[in-house]
């Protein structure tokens, strides 16, 4: 019959042959990876031509004199107000339809560039000038428009503000 077995040992691998091992493993993870790595290198060489990586490399090496001015800078009452708005603004830049606005500022470039052609004259406007300018269709128009957004600005508009200030509608 035969022997129990005793003792269990592992196959030792020498370190050249782990060695061996090791370099293929990360050889065949390269080629698996390739265009990854490559695209990561070229996103590196793009980063240290325009000096990214450079000022990575200053801002971890000073990091916690950088994280001291920073705090600092910070904890001004000024900066705070204004981090606050910055992001109240962003909010509402959020809630913004584009498409609804860009045809307005094209009418807003095209009045500004009218006016930058006409700024240097000395004409004089008088009452019956502009009552008379009510007639001209594209004044007519511009006029609506502008009450209409003036309307649109009267409305009210607590429910959708996102401040944290209460006004004095709201108290009651």
């Amino acid at each position: 019959m035969a022997e129990k077995i005793q003792h269990i040992r592992k196959m030792e691998v020498s370190e050249e042959e782990q060695r061996q091992q090791d370099l293929r493993e990360i050889e065949d993870a390269l080629i698996e990876n390739k265009d990854v790595i490559l695209k990561s290198l070229s996103t590196l060489q793009h980063a240290e031509e325009r000096g990214v990586i450079s000022l990575l490399h200053g801002l971890f090496a000073d990091g916690d004199k950088v994280l001291k001015v920073l705090a600092d800078t910070m904890n001004n009452e000024e900066n705070t107000t204004s981090i606050r708005n910055l992001l109240l603004l962003l909010g509402v830049a959020g809630r913004v339809e584009v498409e609804k606005l860009e045809p307005i500022l094209l009418k807003v470039n095209d009045g500004l560039r009218r006016v930058g052609e006409e700024s240097d004259t000395e004409e004089k406007v008088g009452y019956m000038d502009v009552i008379k300018s009510l007639k001209d269709p594209e004044v007519n128009r511009a006029v609506t428009l502008l009450l209409t957004f003036l309307k649109g600005m009267g409305q009210q508009t607590e429910q959708d503000m996102k401040t944290g200030k209460e006004t004095p509608d709201q108290k009651m």
